[in-house]
């Protein structure tokens, strides 16, 4: 099982046109592959801020998303409206409910 989080920071007014996007995503990876889950949440105490945890069966799952035309436009789209570089981190999966192991 592999896990990742980001964050991502929307220009001042831009974090709704973020989230539409990455919404849009979560449609587009639910389809693929090794996709687990594709979570977007907003930041409660910072509204340019955005949350994405995604679960998938392997890192070569979630790798070959990326390298999927139609991710690779949604990614050129939110790009220009990120206040800056996203980041995040690669949580080990343990287990929970929900998850699937």
């Amino acid at each position: 099982m592999y896990a990742i989080t980001g964050k991502l920071s929307a220009q001042p007014g831009k974090r709704a046109q973020l989230a539409e996007i990455l919404l849009r995503g979560s449609t587009m990876v639910a389809v693929m592959n090794g996709c687990r889950a594709y979570i977007i949440l907003e930041d409660a105490k910072d509204d340019s801020t955005v949350w994405v945890f995604e679960m998938w069966d392997d890192k070569e799952s979630h790798d070959a998303s990326l390298r999927d035309e139609n991710v690779r436009a949604l990614i050129s789209e939110a790009m220009p409206i990120l206040a800056g570089a996203p980041s995040g981190s690669e949580p080990h999966v343990l287990g929970g409910h929900g998850v699937d192991m």
